[in-house]
């Protein structure tokens, strides 16, 4: 919503908007482009003169500001459906959608074509390192947008990403999450068929090779050109070596891959948006010259602060799948102890749904913290016995930092994981530890 703002800004309406529990990066952004955003959702705030209300999909019956917009018979749309009609309806759009790394490859994805000089548009939920912001209108034909399956708004239950009506997608693997909308992977699946089979006849489809649950979607039905990728040898498309070599073996050529962020994750993402950026005319050579330029995403592995030797870095994984591979990546280029601190805050997360998957996703981490929380759904301290590595469970952020205060030494890691602003945990850890130095 942040970027929707920030794109209806540059086409040039004057833009506010309501919110709650508002933090940085996006809040920043917003306030720098002259955006005025309102705290909470009191009905008086709503200007008279408003042209069109965008309604997030986090707004539900009962919201003092939509009930005034329902009773008013005020003109209002989702997000996903005023970009379609206002930017993309003429765009060629290259959309990443998954569960896990659409962020990061559609970043990644931007940035090959800015490189190129293609001057793309984009819409990203998050901030890349390489870009002021999250979001612009671009001069090119080309759009990257990050493709959400998440529902459009309580008026649309489809994916957001079925408004998108990309030319080129990127599906990056697919498991189950968002489980306050979804009852299980197959609803997931049938959202992604939808979006597959409104791909036009000529467009092209670039999908994880090792994901089972793609390759179901896939087997519903596809009328497009497809082109995988794949950690493992294949003859369509790109497998990796070791995470550092792209073998093409359409062409039988080999591609050394250069990146400043570490794990195999990472190198899959890099291999995604270098197929996408070439459906879009951009030699291989080329984007390998961008990525090895690419400088991450903010709460992406970003390095925060290095205060006497010990590293703090902000990360937005939530799923145990992503906490298992970024805390692997971090592992391998600690010197001392790896400390986790996670935030237990996605709605799939605090029903439970993973419960038995998050005790060994967290293996990797020397020590793992986590905050008492009563509206997790399930028994945090059932993985203290199974886990793998200490667990300890504090009942605040506060009792957290003194916790790393006396045990983190030089050359140490601190990651914390939030999809949140987890009550300012990184400034306030930041503060504590230079005060003890």
């Amino acid at each position: 919503m942040a970027g929707i703002a920030l794109l209806a800004r540059e086409r040039g309406f004057e833009v506010s908007g309501s919110d709650a529990q508002v933090y940085p990066p996006m809040s920043t952004q917003l306030s720098d482009a002259g955006i005025l955003l309102h705290d909470g959702y009191d009905a008086d705030s709503l200007e008279d003169d408003v042209d069109m209300f965008i309604i997030g999909n986090a707004i539900t019956r009962g919201n003092p500001q939509l009930e005034a917009i329902l009773n008013d018979n005020r003109p209002y749309r989702s997000g996903p459906q005023w970009l379609y009609e206002a930017v993309l309806c003429d765009r060629w759009v290259l959309a990443v959608a998954g569960t896990h790394g659409k962020t990061t490859t559609s970043s990644m994805l931007a940035w090959i074509l800015e490189f190129s000089g293609l001057q793309p548009g984009y819409l990203i939920g998050g901030v890349g390192q390489n870009f002021e912001h999250s979001a612009r209108l671009g001069e090119g034909p080309f759009f990257i947008i990050e493709a959400d399956e998440y529902d459009t708004a309580l008026f649309d239950k489809r994916s957001k990403f079925v408004h998108y009506h990309p030319r080129t997608l990127v599906l990056n693997n697919l498991e189950f999450d968002h489980a306050d909308i979804f009852d299980d992977l197959v609803a997931i699946q049938r959202q992604f068929h939808h979006l597959v089979r409104m791909m036009p006849a000529n467009g092209l489809i670039i999908h994880n090779r090792d994901s089972q649950a793609l390759d179901e979607v896939l087997a519903m039905g596809c009328w497009s050109e497809c082109l995988g990728f794949s950690q493992e040898p294949n003859s369509n498309g790109f497998s990796l070596d070791k995470g550092l070599v792209l073998h093409d073996n359409v062409k039988a050529e080999v591609h050394r891959l250069e990146l400043q962020q570490t794990g195999q994750f990472n190198a899959l993402n890099a291999s995604a948006a270098a197929l996408a950026a070439r459906h879009a005319g951009v030699p291989l050579k080329t984007s390998l010259l961008a990525l090895q330029q690419f400088k991450g995403v903010k709460r992406r592995q970003e390095v925060i602060a290095e205060i006497n030797g010990i590293r703090v870095i902000d990360d937005f994984a939530h799923h145990p799948t992503a906490i298992d591979l970024t805390l692997r990546a971090l592992k391998a280029e600690t010197r001392g102890q790896l400390y986790a601190v996670i935030d237990i805050r996605s709605n799939t997360m605090k029903m439970g749904i993973h419960a038995s998957q998050f005790a060994k996703s967290i293996a990797s981490a020397d020590t793992v913290l986590l905050c008492e929380d009563d509206t997790v759904k399930w028994d945090i301290r059932a993985i203290e016995a199974p886990a793998p590595t200490m667990v300890e469970i504090k009942p605040n952020v506060d009792d957290v930092i003194d916790y790393l205060l006396k045990n983190c030494r030089e050359g140490d890691q601190i990651v914390i994981m939030s999809n949140g602003g987890f009550d300012n945990i990184h400034n306030k850890l930041i503060q504590s530890l230079r005060s003890r130095h």
